[in-house]
């Protein structure tokens, strides 16, 4: 597309190679200077700042990284104008100049118009002159992307204010994928541009093309950070989309619900604001995994974050448990996380232990955690206790609400853990 604009300043140009080295040099005051000077012969100029021209050459020694595949073929040229520059450096009063000189606001170059940057670089003041002198608030990019789109950072929370002021569609969908403002913030863990486009009335149960909401973008990509409980945006987010009447078990079209998610990221606080909602906790995706399967599959390269306890909270929400047939296989998988293991067999009234268990542990596995180990193997062909099977008793009695009932049972308070299946570090 950006082929068939004429360009007003080619890439060799000496204006543009001042310019360039201006911007290099962090020279601000030479950029705006030399942005105003082109307003005087062209407000509307069309700049090159980059150009693989030298690919449609077909006699050019194509670098080695070519050869091998690390670099695209395709043809890219980078154009921009005046106001996109100011616009994407926050010259406000630069910028100013040159609307009040005739540049147009929404004028496309390279695919972007100056709102565009002003957005993606959070210059708040840049984008509400460009909206006050008729920027389009609602403009898509190229790529099919609005202003509203652009806004994917804490600090651009000032220029949504601005766009969502001057008539943005809150709703508007990008062309590909069909993200909604909404989706993105959630998605990035904006809970005030979330809570934003919500007041002006923003679908929150939009599906994307791929049948992602708003609540299943904030829980795939809620990750817990060093040094923190939970990513607490994310968290935030979906609170508030579930105080807007979310759709907590809508799926996408892998048939994964919000607490699948959740629980493939091991975040026990959404997890369990997922259940206070109602979330269905045996939900089954495509690949026939609920999400009690995906904790444990992501058990050991999450093991920081203490997947032992969303296993716990779901069990005690009623969660269907792995076949025992099965146990083998997740005993192999999660070895390095033993109170998970620990959990999950507790979970079960009797599941006989085999030699094939032992040979399923890794040696340096075994010997790291030997005496949680060592309890487990010396139940091979053995009972579980009778204290043991009187929790099993009561637990298939509460069933669902093993996290409800047992609480409020008049009992030691570590009886009340036992019983709830709080590892103990063996098997008795």
């Amino acid at each position: 597309m950006s082929s068939r604009i004429k360009v007003d300043y080619l890439l060799n140009s000496e204006i543009v190679q001042t310019l360039k080295g201006a911007q290099d040099k962090k020279d601000f005051k030479c950029v705006e200077c030399l942005l105003k000077d082109l307003t005087k012969e062209n407000p509307d100029a069309v700049i090159e700042l980059s150009n693989d021209d030298w690919l449609k050459d077909p006699s050019v020694q194509l670098p080695p990284a070519v050869l091998v595949g690390l670099w695209s073929l395709e043809y890219k040229q980078e154009l921009t104008s005046p106001l996109c520059i100011a616009a994407a450096q926050g010259f406000s009063d630069c910028l100013l100049y040159l609307l009040e000189h005739g540049a147009h606001p929404n004028l496309s170059a390279g695919g972007k118009v100056a709102l565009h940057e002003a957005c993606s670089n959070s210059n708040t003041e840049c984008a509400e002159l460009l909206l006050e002198h008729g920027a389009d608030p609602n403009q898509l990019t190229e790529d099919g992307q609005a202003p509203l789109h652009l806004c994917k950072t804490p600090q651009s929370l000032r220029c949504a204010k601005a766009l969502v002021r001057h008539g943005a569609n809150v709703d508007l969908p990008t062309e590909e994928e069909e993200d909604t403002p909404l989706l993105i913030a959630a998605r990035h863990g904006l809970s005030r541009h979330a809570q934003l486009f919500l007041r002006y009335g923003a679908n929150v149960n939009h599906t994307s093309s791929s049948g992602e909401t708003p609540l299943g973008a904030a829980c795939l990509e809620a990750q817990q950070k060093l040094g923190e409980d939970q990513n607490e945006g994310h968290l935030q987010v979906s609170s508030i989309l579930l105080s807007y009447r979310a759709n907590v078990n809508q799926a996408d079209n892998e048939k994964r619900t919000p607490l699948h998610k959740a629980a493939r990221n091991v975040q026990i606080s959404l997890v369990q604001l997922l259940l206070d909602h109602g979330a269905d906790i045996n939900a089954i995706d495509y690949n026939g995994c609920s999400p009690l399967s995906n904790v444990l599959q992501n058990a050991i390269l999450r093991q920081e974050w203490q997947p032992d306890i969303v296993v716990q909270t779901l069990l005690n929400h009623g969660s269907i448990k792995v076949w025992p047939q099965a146990l083998l296989k997740v005993l192999a998988a999660c070895a390095a996380a033993p109170k998970t293991v620990e959990i999950l067999f507790n979970s079960y009234t009797l599941v006989p232990v085999t030699y094939k268990w032992v040979e399923a542990i890794p040696e340096d596995i075994f010997k790291l955690h030997r005496s949680f180990y060592d309890s487990l193997f010396a139940l091979e062909y053995k009972p579980r206790s009778l204290q043991h099977m009187c929790r099993s008793a009561l637990r298939k009695v509460f069933g669902k609400y093993c996290y409800l009932f047992i609480p409020q049972l008049p009992v030691p308070k570590i009886l009340q853990d036992y019983l709830l299946l709080k590892p103990e570090g063996y098997i008795n």
